[in-house]
C-alpha cells in the first residue's frame, strides 16, 4: 500500500479520511521489519509502557473507544480497567507484533465503513461531561491528531531500537 496524504478528491470527508489513513499507514510503517523482541523494548526509563507494541495496541483501542463506545454508544469492552487504565499498553508486550498490526488494520477497516455510513455532522451517542456531544468530524480530527502525535513517539522508539529514521 502506498502512503499518501494527498486525497483523491477535495471534499471534506475525503480529506479527513485520507489523512486518517495516512497516519495509520505511517504507524504501521514505523514497525516494518521489527522483531517481536524489538517491538517490546521500553527505551525510556521513566515510561516503561512506551513500546512500539504498546503504542500500536493503544492506537487500535483508542479508535475502538472513540468510534464504537463514544460515537455508537456501545458498551466499553476495552482492555483497560479502573485499576489499570493503561492496560492496553501493558498487555501488548505479550502479543506478537504481527497480530497487533493485523488487529489494528481490521479495526481501522471497520471504522472506515462506519465513517462512510454516517454524515460528518452526526453526533456521538455518548455525551461529554458538560452534556454536549461531539460529532463524527471532531472524532476524525481527534484521531488524526492522536495518531500523528503517537507517530512521533513511534519514530523516536524506532530510532532508539535500530537506528532507522525516516517518514
Amino acid at each position: 500500500m502506498t502512503r499518501t496524504d494527498t486525497p483523491p478528491a477535495w471534499d471534506e470527508r475525503t480529506q479527513l479520511t485520507t489523512f486518517l489513513g495516512y497516519v495509520r499507514a505511517t504507524a504501521r510503517a514505523k514497525c516494518e521489519g521489527l522483531s517481536d523482541e524489538d517491538a517490546r523494548k521500553a527505551h525510556l526509563p521513566g515510561s516503561p509502557l512506551m513500546t512500539l507494541s504498546g503504542l500500536i495496541n493503544h492506537l487500535r483501542w483508542v479508535e475502538y473507544f472513540w468510534f464504537r463506545v463514544v460515537f455508537l454508544g456501545e458498551e466499553d469492552q476495552g482492555p483497560w480497567t479502573e485499576e489499570d487504565p493503561d492496560r492496553e499498553m501493558r498487555i501488548a508486550v505479550d502479543i506478537p507484533l504481527s497480530r497487533l498490526l493485523t488487529e489494528y488494520a481490521e479495526e481501522a477497516a471497520r471504522h472506515d465503513e462506519l465513517v462512510a455510513a454516517h454524515d460528518l455532522d452526526t453526533r456521538a451517542q455518548q455525551k461529554r461531561q458538560d452534556g454536549s456531544a461531539v460529532d463524527l468530524r471532531w472524532i476524525l480530527l481527534h484521531l488524526i491528531e492522536e495518531t500523528a502525535r503517537h507517530n512521533g513517539h513511534l519514530d523516536i522508539l524506532r530510532e532508539l531500537t535500530d537506528g532507522s529514521t525516516g517518514d
